[in-house]
């Protein structure tokens, strides 16, 4: 097939699924979880609670922050993170009427 052609889709259906490629990791979803919990910015203690290296975790989160889900801070020789609202609702908009389209169970299957 060669090139991907985004160009054939809508600018939902491609803004959708890059955002949600970003998040399709388990350690993506588990640093938003517990950014979401937390219900402020992270600043550093990701380590400790995912069990995994400093260098994986940054990686992880320069992947969210690259796609606009998570947005970061500089507080002194640390970089905060939390969510990015604007992208967050955006999300939760496509997302919810993307699997709101579904219409029940259909006798064709």
């Amino acid at each position: 097939m060669g090139l991907t052609k985004t160009e054939i889709f809508n600018d939902e259906q491609n803004q959708l699924a890059t955002l949600l490629k970003a998040m399709a990791h388990p350690a993506r979803i588990a640093i938003l979880q517990r950014i979401l919990i937390s219900n402020t910015c992270i600043c550093g203690d990701l380590v400790e609670e995912l069990g995994l290296a400093q260098a994986t975790i940054s990686q992880h989160l320069k992947e969210l922050k690259t796609a606009g889900i998570i947005q970061g801070t500089i507080e002194g020789v640390s970089i905060c993170y939390c969510i990015n609202p604007v992208t967050w609702k955006l999300l939760e908009n496509q997302l919810g009427a993307f699997l709101g389209a579904y219409k029940g169970e259909t006798k064709c299957c």
